[in-house]
């Protein structure tokens, strides 16, 4: 709603132009643009993570759920984190795709696509990077556990999940639109060229 940016918007609005036109150049810049905003992402989560564990702002037995929280969701295997991912990606990437017919619902479309993304318990390199750096700064998980089986599968999930399902969808139906559109104006072009023959054999 406030036109921040978030990793996960960016698998589908960002590689659409990419797919469209798959230079390198556009590659490096799809790649930059993706670097800089995970990056962001994470040290703003990795700061709220920080603020969780040693600020005087919970009671202990709200840290305690926490904890709890974070642990339900190494529980993961690798494998199931990334099988989560797609789906949470997914979803995420819908709601992107929806924006621009949402007008004034676009608070409703977030609220259901999240509250579905907390409902099947899947994982976001975003949202489950606060749960999981909270267990690394408390010291209940070292660095090595936030990256595997965390981060890694659930960052390769949650691209494949936004790019490689659903903007392969949204980009078959923008050829689609266009093939439709080339097909409409040679249409057009041959009706046109039609009334120019019947023409000129009446001035003849």
């Amino acid at each position: 709603m406030a036109r921040q940016q978030l990793f996960t918007e960016n698998t589908v609005t960002a590689v659409l132009p990419v797919m469209q036109n798959p230079t390198l150049s556009n590659v490096g810049l799809l790649m930059r643009l993706w670097g800089v905003v995970l990056l962001g992402n994470l040290i703003g989560t990795g700061v709220a993570a920080w603020a969780f564990e040693y600020m005087p702002i919970f009671d202990e037995e709200t840290r305690d759920a926490f904890v709890k929280i974070g642990m339900e969701v190494m529980k993961n295997s690798p494998t199931e984190m990334f099988a989560n991912a797609i789906i949470s990606g997914w979803i995420i990437a819908t709601m992107v795709w929806m924006f621009p017919a949402a007008g004034g619902a676009k608070i409703v479309v977030i609220i259901l696509m999240t509250w579905l993304i907390a409902l099947g318990d899947t994982t976001h390199i975003v949202v489950g990077s606060v749960e999981i750096l909270y267990l690394v700064f408390n010291g209940t998980l070292p660095w090595s556990d936030f990256l595997w089986p965390f981060a890694l599968p659930t960052l390769a999930g949650n691209i494949c999940g936004g790019t490689f399902i659903f903007a392969l969808m949204s980009h078959a139906q923008i050829r689609n639109d266009m093939s439709n559109k080339r097909k409409e104006e040679a249409r057009l072009r041959g009706e046109r060229l039609e009334r120019e023959r019947k023409k000129a054999e009446k001035q003849r």
